[in-house]
């Protein structure tokens, strides 16, 4: 679980590599379909939070889980508020506090879910 986290987390900083650079090639297609960039940003990190939360709880059973879940929330919610902000400064990006708002959604929500799926909320 711990290489599958890491490696969805090098996918997530290539697409952030490639949309800073403007160079997203097919995976612009994205933003054509309706609301497909806020779909994109609750499911990019929220799957990346369920990996390294799953990750942890399983290897770390002995601390308090809603500790790690919310612990693992707030250092993503740093990082993405952060890449997010940083998109000012690319002109191909531009900031956006919806994006900003559909990424924390997706990272509750699938907190929630991997709290439940270990069965310990």
């Amino acid at each position: 679980m711990k290489y599958l986290a890491v490696l969805f987390a090098l996918f997530i900083i290539l697409i952030i590599i490639l949309a800073d650079g403007g160079r997203l090639g097919v995976l612009r297609f994205v933003n054509g379909i309706p609301f497909g960039d806020k779909l994109g940003h609750f499911l990019l990190f929220g799957i990346l939070t369920l990996l390294i939360d799953l990750a942890l709880l399983r290897s770390r059973p002995d601390l308090n889980p809603s500790l790690i879940a919310r612990r693992v929330a707030l250092i993503l919610a740093l990082f993405i508020g952060l890449e997010e902000f940083s998109q000012r400064y690319f002109s191909a990006r531009s900031f956006d506090l919806v994006d900003l708002t559909f990424s924390y959604f997706g990272v509750c929500f699938f907190s929630l879910l991997a709290l439940k799926t270990v069965g310990r909320d």
